[in-house]
């Protein structure tokens, strides 16, 4: 058999076996070295193909749509500095546990370490952050080494999906000739070896034992004024629907991260405290809603204030329930860490647990919670929108049933503090494992791409939007619509909540940064609709870009200090008003 033969076999026996896995989304970045596993995935047929001209624009877009279906997604590069560009995608994938699947073309073992073009050590590129990484075999007609190759592909899929999920490396060495023998009019078909039943790999799922979830009910009477703090979520519709059930029975407030899935989703009876972040940080309030017990799921909770608030009190008893791939307890603050899978521990908790928590203390929550979106959706605030209720104004506007992705520095941020719930049920999703801001607008587009054609909406700021403008080139899929809420500050409006912002006249041109871009010259270049508007204008203008069901940008220009001092003063007026609810 030729060598192309044998290549073109190789690649197209482990493409089919991906397949058969249930890989079903490509993303593509051109280059030569990696002409075997683009056209066999492409000749395979049955793959959801697409291109991009930026490696990391690829990968952040697989990551999307990891984060959206819980699939592994496939991003093929070239070798060389192509691969490294990957690197980003693969440190969020690993510290969010979301599954990508990372295929490189490599050169062969005889032109490594050498002057040979393109040539970059590429084995372990990665570092420790994949759950797996294979060098993989030169291409071979030997039986027992394609169903080698079989086997990596299921256990490539396997190790990406769970538990936990996260990124997989497969690095590829092929030698020239990289096209396929059958390529030409009128030659040999290539047929693939006829093939095994699929190798079916198991997903790890750590479970608590029965001693461990009777240790947790026991725990919760021997504490009527126990909280449940559910932080960001890798899996936000799994840990949301077991957190708000298992708050429904204990009748424990819950403190939900908008990342975790139980903030905007139906409560099914729990208190569900979502203003936590505006009113914590008063000593006052903060002694009177002391917890006695705190179970908490999901990663550190986006809010500060929430973070010193759980290190500040010390509860009696602190129990952090997680499998995830990190250590979960930055803080020192567990006195129990339970390694389980969190969202089934909790579904196995609910049914069983008992309501003995303290209804007088309770009842402080939900008056705290009840005076704080007052002030946050009141006219307390009317007719002085700033960036924060642009935050408020999105999850407000938003149809049930979409997703939001959010940026991190001060989207996320404001999100946690004025994204109350209301009536639509909504996803937000967000790369806050390295909570890195490059490659936003891909993963937007990589989660619209997964979300079977509900509205898909991103709210981001100005140095993320510059960051992946290479991303905008997405808006050519025509299954994969966002709109962007482009909150446009000039600068780095995060590092005004720092001291170093009182360090003139060094912090505006180090810290604050501004750039002074006109960024509707990038929407132009794409053909993207845009929109400025005001603060006050942002609902309505979302709404009407959701109503043309395509990609647009809807920019809201802002004042970086302003914004923060306004910040400051709802602040204020909501710590006033909880004081004054709970006497």
């Amino acid at each position: 058999m030729s060598a192309a033969r044998v290549t073109t076999t190789w690649v197209r026996s482990f493409v089919e076996e991906l397949y058969a896995a249930g890989v079903r989304e490509v993303c593509i970045a051109p280059g030569s070295r990696s002409t075997p596993l683009v056209l066999a995935f492409a000749e395979h047929g049955s793959f959801r193909m697409r291109v991009h001209l930026d490696e990391r624009s690829a990968s952040f877009f697989a990551l999307g749509v990891g984060k959206a279906s819980g699939r592994a997604a496939v991003v093929v590069t070239t070798s060389g500095t192509a691969a490294a560009n990957l690197l980003p995608a693969v440190v969020e994938a690993s510290w969010g546990e979301t599954p990508l699947l990372l295929l490189t073309a490599d050169r062969p073992h005889h032109l490594r370490d050498s002057d040979a073009n393109q040539s970059v050590d590429q084995i372990h590129l990665f570092g420790r952050y994949p759950r797996w990484f294979a060098d993989m075999a030169p291409p071979s007609d030997d039986p027992a080494a394609l169903a080698h190759l079989r086997r990596q592909a299921g256990r490539a899929v396997a190790a990406a999906v769970g538990g936990p999920a996260g990124p997989v490396h497969l690095n590829f060495p092929f030698s020239k000739p990289l096209e396929p023998e059958d390529g030409p009019a009128g030659s040999e078909p290539v047929s693939l070896p006829e093939r095994d039943p699929s190798l079916a790999v198991s997903v790890r799922t750590a479970r608590c034992s029965e001693e461990e979830i009777d240790a947790l009910l026991q725990s919760f009477e021997d504490h009527p004024r126990g909280v449940i703090v559910a932080g960001p979520s890798s899996v936000p519709d799994r840990l949301g629907e077991a957190v708000v059930r298992l708050g429904a029975a204990t009748g424990y407030p819950v403190l939900a991260d908008p990342l975790s899935g139980a903030r905007f989703r139906p409560d099914h009876g729990a208190d569900v405290i979502a203003a936590y972040d505006a009113f914590l940080g008063d000593a006052v309030v903060e002694e009177a809603l002391r917890p006695g017990l705190v179970l908490q799921v999901g990663g550190a909770p986006t809010s500060m204030r929430l973070q010193r608030f759980l290190g500040g009190t010390r509860a009696d008893r602190h129990v952090i329930v997680d499998a995830g791939a990190r250590w979960k307890d930055h803080a020192l603050l567990a006195t129990d860490y339970v390694q389980a899978d969190a969202a089934d521990t909790l579904a196995r908790l609910g049914p069983r647990a008992s309501r003995t928590v303290d209804g007088a203390w309770r009842s402080r929550w939900r008056d705290a919670e009840s005076a704080a979106r007052t002030v946050l959706s009141g006219p307390a605030d009317a007719g002085a929108a700033h960036e924060g209720s642009v935050a408020g104004a999105v999850v407000g506007a938003l149809p049930g049933g979409s997703t939001l992705v959010v940026s991190s520095s001060m989207p996320v941020r404001d999100l946690d503090t004025f994204g109350v719930p209301g009536e639509a049920e909504l996803r937000v999703l967000a790369n806050r494992g390295a909570s890195g801001i490059d490659g936003v607008v891909s993963t937007a587009f990589g989660v619209a791409a997964a979300s079977g054609g509900s509205p898909t909406v991103c709210l981001l700021g100005d140095v993320a939007f510059f960051h992946d403008q290479n991303g905008l080139l997405w808006s050519r899929e025509s299954d994969a619509p966002v709109v962007f809420v482009l909150v446009d500050n000039d600068g780095g409006g995060i590092f005004h909540m720092l001291p170093v912002a009182e360090h003139e006249p060094h912090f505006t041109p180090y810290f604050a940064t501004p750039h002074g871009l006109d960024f509707s010259h990038a929407a132009r270049q794409y053909g993207i609709p845009w929109e400025d508007v005001a603060a006050e204008g942002a609902a309505e203008a979302l709404a009407r870009a959701l109503r043309g069901g395509r990609t647009a940008i809807v920019r809201v220009r802002t004042d970086r200090a302003a914004s923060h001092v306004r910040r400051r003063e709802v602040r204020e007026t909501v710590a006033g008003s909880v004081r004054r609810a709970l006497g």
